[in-house]
């Protein structure tokens, strides 16, 4: 039986194109997160002419605009960026699960990867935390996994 190591320890991103999409809502928190991805990817040799960012207005936007980015052909892998904060509505269910159930159905059909980097927390000093505070920048591991997601299917394909 043939083993395949599904571990990367150097990325392999030669000429890889990056999308991000990202929410204006909740702008302090998704921006921040959108620096952390964005920096990450240009720390790993990505150039800035390789990553197109797409704002949208929320996190209900995102599927439909990475899909239209994983469908353009254009990309490797596309990062998904916001924070959905849980309200007193039922508003935060809705939105939160089907941005996830969206980002998924999009990288399944488009085959690209779409890497989940919204936050979906109880208080919004919880997603500070998560954007550059005492929790690190799930911006930067989105895109890390996004590098390496890229990575992991070009060695797949050989």
């Amino acid at each position: 039986m043939a083993k395949f190591d599904f571990q990367v320890t150097e990325y392999a991103i030669d000429g890889a194109r990056f999308a991000v999409v990202a929410s204006r809502f909740n702008a302090a928190i998704s921006n921040a997160l959108l620096e952390g991805a964005v920096t990450t990817l240009a720390e790993h040799g990505v150039p800035e002419d390789h990553v197109t960012v797409v704002q949208v207005p929320g996190a209900f936007e995102i599927p439909i605009t990475a899909k239209r980015l994983a469908a353009s052909g254009r990309y490797e892998a596309i990062i998904a960026l916001g924070a959905v904060v849980r309200g007193e509505t039922p508003h935060f269910d809705y939105v939160a699960g089907e941005c996830a159930g969206g980002v998924r159905r999009v990288a399944l059909a488009e085959d690209v990867p779409v890497i989940f980097g919204v936050l979906t927390t109880d208080t919004e000093e919880q997603a500070r935390a998560r954007a550059g505070g005492s929790e690190g920048n799930k911006g930067r591991e989105a895109a890390l996994a996004g590098l390496e997601m890229v990575t992991l299917l070009r060695r797949l394909e050989d």
